[in-house]
């Protein structure tokens, strides 16, 4: 998806609680390709979730709010957002260790 740099934000969000074992990498991606999102997603050692969102600010903010629920199956108890200046990254994966 083709955005000018100045309409482009990069959010890197760090989700705690019962964030490991309910799919939350897996529907992270889906809801960021949906929205057209750049980025990635990753399970942390501490049992955390840390993602970055990159792409249109109204759909990285969408993307944080669905973080905020999150799956079914999570429990998310914090969301901590810090925004960084954008990469210009366009694909969204699901990084492993």
């Amino acid at each position: 998806m083709a955005m000018s740099s100045a309409g482009a934000k990069r959010a890197r969000v760090l989700i705690s609680g019962k964030v490991q074992g309910v799919f939350f990498r897996f529907e992270t991606r889906d809801v960021a390709q949906s929205l057209g999102l750049g980025g990635w997603v990753r399970n942390l050692p501490d049992g955390s979730v840390e993602a970055v969102f990159e792409g249109e600010g109204k759909a990285v903010e969408r993307a944080i709010e669905w973080c905020r629920r999150g799956p079914s199956l999570a429990q998310v108890k914090d969301v901590q957002v810090n925004w960084e200046k954008p990469e210009g990254e366009t694909d969204f994966v699901i990084r492993y260790p």
